[in-house]
């Protein structure tokens, strides 16, 4: 699939200051919208009128709380402009969060707490596809639309049901990017390592190595990793082995295992370009890797950066600043935010909150203007095919290395 870049766009019609914090349940929130094919928030109709509980599930604690955390913030934003702004149709949105931990069997209960106590109508959250798959099949069953905010499996869909929907891109698009990426502008021999107990770092791995082999690259070494590891010496043994050096260094790692990786190959003397997905997109990967963590590149939603970002990137960070005194940690900031005002605008145009009348409004989105880039939908692919930002840490910062479609993306059931 050849198309020219997508480019970020945004309109933020209000910006208001409000008390930070983040709410585990029942936060409400306020403000203006995110631009589709209508406004998502206009206040003038009284349609709907109401009430409409929307759920979401985040981890607030727990291992992936470094990406869960600032998403579960950008959607908390969204509401409270949204409210703000005079509601859905004139109804005001009930956002009710439960902490999921990062826990699997804590995610499957919240679900069933979230349709059973809750009676929530509509649903998003996580930013993992391990929690999707904990608590999808719980939503599919009580036929509650759900969007999930940062999870990149494009499995999901066909794993969970026709009421789910991703907001972000798939890992075989993103890692199609990394593998293109490098190989034009490292070479084509790399090593691949992989965490090999999360449906996430597997996928990313496999769609990365299924590409970069159809590039002609080599792999010189391949091999994984438990994901609770905390000692990394025994794969970087093998790397030192290797004649001659990989010309890149393929890590699908998880957020919170990351900074380490980077840290430990650094130490032992690795110093060629490691490259990788949106796991990396943390502040956690410089706190923990330091100096370390130069040369590093990764795919990932949008470039959140006050200076180098889009006016609607910047806009938006304006808005979170003054909501909780910092500048949003990462992507899944702005993905939260963006999933509240797809979901707003589906709602707008459904004329309420009936599952199919939702359904088939987000399936029929076009081109909706999210900040993390347009968004489009059909009845056949509950995915969007979106542009892929690469980062390059350099000089202690996230800076702007690309923004790329790939020219060929792995099958999904590659």
């Amino acid at each position: 699939m050849r198309h020219k870049p997508l480019r970020r766009g945004f309109a933020l019609v209000a910006v208001i200051a409000l008390v930070g914090g983040c709410g585990t349940a029942g936060s409400s929130a306020s403000s203006g919208p995110s631009s589709a094919s209508a406004p998502a928030s206009a206040g003038g109709s009284s349609s709907l009128g109401g009430t409409i509980k929307i759920g979401g599930g985040f981890a607030l604690t727990g291992a992936e709380s470094a990406l869960d955390l600032p998403a579960a913030n950008g959607a908390k934003l969204a509401v409270k402009e949204i409210n703000a702004a005079g509601g859905i149709g004139g109804a005001q949105i009930d956002f009710i969060i439960h902490d999921s931990k990062y826990d699997m069997t804590v995610t499957a209960q919240t679900a069933k707490q979230f349709v059973e106590q809750d009676k929530v109508s509509l649903f998003i959250g996580y930013t993992d596809s391990d929690s999707v798959l904990a608590a999808g099949p719980t939503f599919q069953a009580a036929n509650i639309p759900f969007i999930t905010v940062g999870a990149t499996s494009p499995k999901l869909p066909s794993q969970i049901g026709d009421q789910l929907f991703l907001a972000a891109f798939g890992d075989n698009v993103q890692a199609a990017v990394g593998a293109e990426y490098a190989a034009k502008k490292f070479g084509k021999n790399a090593y691949f390592l992989v965490d090999k107990g999360i449906e996430y770092t597997t996928l990313l791995g496999r769609y990365f190595k299924a590409r970069f082999t159809e590039l002609g690259g080599t792999i010189a070494l391949e091999d994984s990793y438990e994901d609770q590891a905390t000692d990394f010496s025994a794969q970087i043994a093998k790397v030192k082995t290797l004649t001659p050096k990989p010309d890149f260094y393929y890590v699908a790692a998880m957020p919170y295992n990351i900074g380490p990786v980077v840290k430990q190959f650094r130490d032992a003397g690795i110093t060629g370009p490691i490259v990788g997905g949106d796991g990396y997109d943390t502040p956690d990967l410089i706190k923990v890797a330091g100096a370390a963590s130069e040369n590093v590149f990764f795919t990932t939603h949008a470039l959140i950066d006050s200076t180098g970002g889009t006016d609607g990137i910047k806009k938006f960070i304006a808005a979170y600043k003054a909501e909780y005194g910092n500048d949003p940690e990462n992507a899944f900031a702005a993905l939260g935010y963006d999933t509240v005002y797809l979901l707003a605008d589906a709602v707008k145009r459904a004329g309420g909150t009936d599952a199919a009348a939702v359904k088939s409004a987000i399936e029929g989105t076009t081109d909706f203007a999210g900040i993390t880039g347009k968004i489009t939908f059909s009845a056949d692919a509950h995915v969007p095919q979106k542009g892929v930002t690469v980062i390059e840490v350099s000089g202690g910062k996230f800076t702007l290395a690309g923004e790329v479609v790939p020219e060929k993306v792995p099958d999904p059931n590659t």
